[in-house]
């Protein structure tokens, strides 16, 4: 049997027991992006997010049906091709695989299905036509409109209520201002398909309900997306999918929350304050990127600065160096023995170690705390590092960090941090960070070259100016019996 967890549900905003439709078994639909340019980081926070989860849920026993949609067809795509003299369901696919691009290099897992508007056209026809037939949506002009006032549960998702929406368009033919469009008659010049009601395109709302109910069914064990979509869209979901199955859309709804500017603005194109993830992914290591996500409550705010990836690059290094040191320890015998006799630190290593897979597991059950599972990776990791600086620690530490390691491999297994063997992590921080740094690799071990000839040489001034030199360009050397070796000072604390 999966083991059982907990979430917050938007629609009670409550943490809820989580009870699947279906035992043993998770179906979940997360909105994806409206491809008419690169994702962003904003966007980014609920790839890697609803990726972590999915991997967690996975890890823990449960099957899982993952689907997430592209808008292939929307006004920005008509506006964005019209820019750029593309036909919009052609620059919509160039920016789908560039979407594909960058889910690979941040190591995000497939969905099991991506359903496009564009592939979609049908079942989203049909769902329209039932809500036309049940008086739940009427026809003016070609337009098809939902009637929010045929539905008296609307607003029950965001809590908005219908008396007191008005909208600041006049747009003929609308019986109320709430009232949203899910079929829109054709303009010149746009991409358009045959209808009962005329030659046109669907509207935002109603194709992820004919998405996720094609791929999943009538009710979704969980819908995710961003906080930013409760309203209008998820809201509109709930009515159209509900009117016309008289079945509860989705049971649980997880929404993660915006990454907020210094200003207090969530990041996103139309604010013109926007870092691609293609940019990011050219100075960090993905898995820099994924810390920096799952270091906090997918609910919460993420704050988003100059310094955020920084941080959470130095927060990585810390989890590397400390599985180097630990798989540097040798030495046998009973851990709890060898810890008696090394000390405190030995102690805390091992009482750690012992209590991390419940403390761990237990963070991520309870509304998938990735704060909190990854406090208690951080508090083990500063363990490890304190007890690596005693002198007996390297020849005799081997069986006291042993658990250690394990829980460390924990963390990859379940959230996709740590993945990499310490080396290819290292040379991945060389690769992308040498010329953030206004550094290159060449001219590093050009440096480090001259400084072995000097040493060769007995020119000790020479190799000590060199060292300093390296030194405050951030490169820290380690001279072994083997030769010299190298590193970036991503961060001085351990």
């Amino acid at each position: 049997m999966p083991a059982p967890f907990r979430i917050y549900n938007t629609a009670s905003r409550t943490v809820e027991a989580f009870k699947p439709i279906t035992p043993g078994h998770v179906g979940i639909y997360v909105c994806g992006m409206t491809v008419y340019d690169r994702c962003h980081m904003g966007h980014a926070r609920a790839m890697v997010v609803f990726d972590g989860f999915v991997r967690y849920l996975r890890f823990r026993g449960w099957s899982v049906n993952f689907v997430r949609n592209f808008t292939d067809i929307d006004d920005k795509i008509i506006a964005r091709a019209a820019e750029t003299g593309e036909d919009p369901v052609a620059l919509a696919a160039r920016f789908i695989d560039a979407f594909h691009e960058d889910a690979e290099a941040l190591g995000l897992i497939r969905p099991d299905a991506e359903p496009k508007v564009s592939d979609s056209i049908d079942g989203i026809q049909a769902l329209i036509s039932g809500l036309v037939e049940k008086k739940h949506a009427y026809v003016n002009a070609g337009t098809v409109w939902f009637d929010v006032k045929s539905l008296p549960a609307y607003g029950k998702l965001s809590g908005q209520k219908v008396d007191e929406l008005q909208s600041p368009d006049v747009v003929p033919g609308k019986k109320h201002p709430a009232d949203f469009a899910l079929w829109k008659a054709v303009k010149p010049g746009e991409v358009s398909w045959e209808s009962p009601w005329g030659p046109g395109r669907p509207g935002w709302h109603i194709e992820c309900s004919a998405m996720a109910i094609g791929c999943i069914g009538d009710t979704l064990d969980i819908h995710g997306g961003g906080l930013d979509l409760v309203f209008p869209h998820h809201e509109n979901e709930v009515a159209q999918s509900e009117a016309h199955t008289h079945k509860p859309f989705a049971n649980y709804w997880m929404h993660n929350g915006m990454l907020t500017m210094a200003s207090g603005q969530k990041m996103g194109k139309s604010l013109g304050n926007v870092w691609n993830v293609q940019n990011a992914l050219k100075e960090f290591p993905a898995e820099a990127i994924r810390l920096y996500y799952l270091g906090a409550l997918y609910r919460s705010p993420l704050p988003w600065g100059e310094d955020a990836l920084p941080e959470a690059m130095g927060g990585l290094c810390r989890l590397y160096d400390a599985r180097e040191v630990a798989e540097a320890m040798s030495g046998k015998g009973n851990p709890t023995a060898v810890a008696q006799d090394l000390g405190e630190d030995a102690k805390r290593v091992l009482s750690l170690s012992a209590a991390f897979e419940d403390n761990f597991l237990g963070a991520l059950d309870e509304d998938f705390n990735t704060a909190k599972a990854m406090a208690y990776v951080f508090e083990l990791v500063r363990a490890i590092n304190r007890f690596s600086n005693h002198k007996k620690a390297k020849k005799r530490g081997g069986p006291v960090v042993a658990g250690a390691l394990a829980a460390l491999d924990l963390v990859s297994a379940a959230l996709g941090v740590l993945s990499m063997d310490v080396e290819s992590y290292q040379e991945e921080v060389k690769n992308k960070r040498c010329c953030a740094m206004g550094l290159t690799r060449e001219s590093v071990e050009e440096q480090i070259s001259e400084r072995t000839q000097a040493r060769a040489d007995k020119d000790w001034a020479k190799s000590d100016t060199i060292r300093d030199a390296l030194d405050a360009a951030g490169v820290v050397l380690m001279d072994c019996t083997e030769g010299t070796s190298w590193r970036l000072r991503i961060c001085d604390t351990q």
